[in-house]
């Protein structure tokens, strides 16, 4: 833990000192409203310490729980952290894919995301054993073009499933574990053949059809994430985003990246972006403390509820994959 935190610490060091300031704060409103949809993921966590029916769901509530501070067993909400740690844990196969129930590389993606910020901010030897083997399954299945499809071989390649491992391969990098440079840098380079220059958004696939404000806003946080502050996709991938505003198809999903896009790139956009989110964010969560949105019924308000308070807590800063 002492190396985490020397590394931890020289990293921020390294950050120029206009990313690294923060104007955003969190209002006392906000955080009522996120007091609430904490205390909403408690009553609905499953038995067996998950949400929904897939390891994405649960990772994205655990990760809630993690962006206030919430860790296993330390903390109001320790117990339950703990018991989706535990989800995590037995949702392993042999080979390390993280899917438990049901899902595919986009779940086990998110799964090993959450891991690597649990095992960099708990240093838990268990934790490691099972996050090393997941890494590991996904450098193994890249493709040729340097992406990841739905299925645990290098097979196809789509930018939204090469993203989620990418922030997962970060994630571990971070936390201290061994990345080959030559997985992120494929990968990189298959998601700039996704870019769009005509309209400056993200395709689905190189040369698909029609770029989606959801893709385009995780290219812009990987390609942060990744400390290419300054490539040339960026300016026109935000204007994009801003002049296109939301997704209707991927509501939850753009908006979760789109946070975390616009927080790397700081400044007056981040601010009004936060504003605007933060405003919409809190007049429609409901009553209970959750958020439901007839529009995206099927992924749940599991989902959505987490979601939310990952986009309303990005200014705390708690999660080191989120931080700038």
């Amino acid at each position: 833990m002492r190396l985490l935190a020397l590394v931890t610490a020289v990293a921020l060091c390294l950050v120029p000192a206009a990313r690294a300031e923060e104007k955003v704060k969190i209002s006392d409103e906000t955080k009522k409203a996120i007091d609430k949809a904490l205390e909403w993921l408690k009553d609905n966590q499953e038995k067996d310490g998950g949400w929904g029916n897939n390891t994405a769901v649960t990772s994205f509530a655990l990760l809630a729980f993690m962006s206030q501070g919430h860790l296993p067993g330390q903390g109001k909400y320790g117990p339950e952290v703990a018991k989706a740690v535990r989800n995590l844990l037995a949702a392993a196969r042999e080979d390390g894919y993280l899917v438990g129930r049901g899902g595919n590389m986009y779940c086990h993606g998110m799964a090993a995301l959450a891991l690597t910020q649990v095992w960099g901010m708990t240093g838990d030897e268990e934790v490691k054993k099972v996050l090393k083997k997941s890494i590991d399954l996904i450098c193994k299945c890249q493709n040729r073009e340097g992406g990841w499809r739905y299925e645990p071989q290098p097979t196809g390649a789509d930018i939204s499933v090469t993203i989620m491992q990418v922030m997962a391969l970060r994630g571990a990098k971070d936390s201290g574990l061994n990345v080959p440079k030559e997985v992120l840098d494929n990968a990189i380079a298959y998601i700039n053949k996704c870019h769009d220059p005509r309209t400056g958004g993200y395709l689905y696939m190189p040369r698909s059809a029609g770029p989606g404000y959801a893709r385009t806003a995780a290219g812009v946080c990987v390609l942060q994430l990744y400390g290419e502050y300054e490539a040339k996709q960026i300016d026109g991938a935000v204007k994009y985003m801003e002049s296109t505003g939301e997704d209707r198809g991927h509501y939850w999903y753009g908006l979760y990246y789109a946070a975390h896009a616009f927080h790397q790139v700081g400044g007056k956009k981040w601010e009004e972006f936060y504003a605007k989110m933060n405003k919409k964010l809190l007049a429609t969560q409901q009553a209970n403390g959750g958020w439901r949105d007839a529009r995206e019924a099927h992924v749940g308000p599991a989902y959505q509820t987490a979601i939310a308070v990952l986009v309303l807590s990005v200014p705390s800063h708690y999660l080191p994959i989120y931080q700038r």
